[in-house]
């Protein structure tokens, strides 16, 4: 088969389409998908410069969600048959024309959705979902600051905080990127270059009830600030930096908490587990897409034999939501 292969790490030029070894049948539990498309994740800009390993046993390859169609189930496995139209949430693998993944972390095609749009869930729904409502318990009335409310886990964040009837404030670098928030219900939209966000939002509301933030130790102290009392920090990347000093007087008196959490590590199965996480998203999350409530965003598709200028597209200041790599058509 073919996927994308790395020589050696670096910058996007590095990726090359390539003849790879076939993948086994699939075993017992597994499913073997043929990709029609593939979601690109900062994840794969940082494994693709050597900053981020899979975990061991994980391909290689990059890529942690593809839509597809199943090709071949493997023994006792019965929810699924070939022929079926899916998407799936992976710990490596996905820039290729066939993956094999556990069942357990499979989801229908979402009613009404395009099989290549697809690709574009498995990994932000997965994410959103386990932190503001597993994790936060955001429910209806909470304020939720999402920071980089642009991106592809900020534009699903905000549709479904929405939809359980949230109120949300976002940051983001450029008025067109705040502009595009609004569009999907932020009300609170702040440009991070020119203002500062614990003011803003201060001056609105007494801070926010659960922040998404994905800087890590450069927001850190300033988004205890920004809690509301009992508020929640939901920590899920480090583009700030990894080390920071905390005031733990400033949480205590705010009577505060703060979570770092990491998907692609967890187990299959078992407590907190990505089977878990899958079985919240087909029961909550995928009747609002199935209903168009929540949409996947796509800021553009790209054919997987120019996967450099996809991931230069996901780290332009212009792009809104997720890229996608075309593998093949359906």
């Amino acid at each position: 088969m073919y996927a994308v292969t790395l020589d050696g790490f670096g910058g996007p030029e590095v990726m090359k389409w390539a003849q790879v070894d076939d993948l086994p049948a699939p075993g017992p539990g597994e499913v073997a998908i043929d990709v029609v498309a593939a979601g690109v994740n900062r994840a794969d800009l940082l494994q693709r410069q050597g900053f981020y390993p899979p975990p061991p046993g994980a391909s290689e390859i990059l890529g942690l969600e593809v839509s597809g169609v199943v090709a071949e189930v493997g023994p006792g496995v019965r929810d699924w048959r070939a022929g079926d139209p899916v998407c799936v949430l992976l710990s490596g693998g996905g820039y290729a024309e066939r993956v094999v993944a556990p069942a357990t972390q499979l989801l229908p095609v979402p009613e009404g959705l395009d099989v290549a749009a697809a690709a574009a869930l498995p990994e932000v729904a997965a994410t959103v979902w386990s932190n503001l409502v597993m994790t936060a318990g955001l429910h209806s009335g909470q304020l939720l600051l999402i920071h980089g409310g642009g991106s592809g886990i900020g534009t699903h964040a905000i549709q479904v905080a929405r939809a359980l009837g949230a109120r949300v404030a976002v940051t983001a670098g450029s008025q067109y990127k705040l502009d595009r928030c609004a569009e999907l219900g932020a009300t609170v939209l702040i440009n991070y270059r020119e203002h500062d966000f614990v003011t803003t939002l201060h001056s609105e509301y007494p801070g926010a009830d659960i922040i998404l933030d994905n800087m890590g130790a450069a927001y850190l102290e300033r988004n205890v600030q920004a809690l509301a009392e009992d508020g929640h920090l939901v920590v899920i990347g480090l583009q700030g930096g990894v080390t920071a000093e905390l005031n733990l007087g400033a949480l205590l008196g705010k009577r505060g908490s703060i979570h770092a959490t990491n998907l692609r590590r967890r187990p299959e199965t078992g407590r907190g587990s990505k089977s878990e996480i899958i079985t919240e998203l087909r029961r909550h999350l995928w009747p609002l897409i199935s209903d168009g409530t929540v949409v996947p965003v796509v800021s553009a598709e790209v054919p997987v034999t120019d996967a450099a200028e996809a991931h230069r597209l996901l780290d332009s200041a212009e792009t809104v939501g997720k890229v996608i790599l075309q593998i093949r058509e359906l």
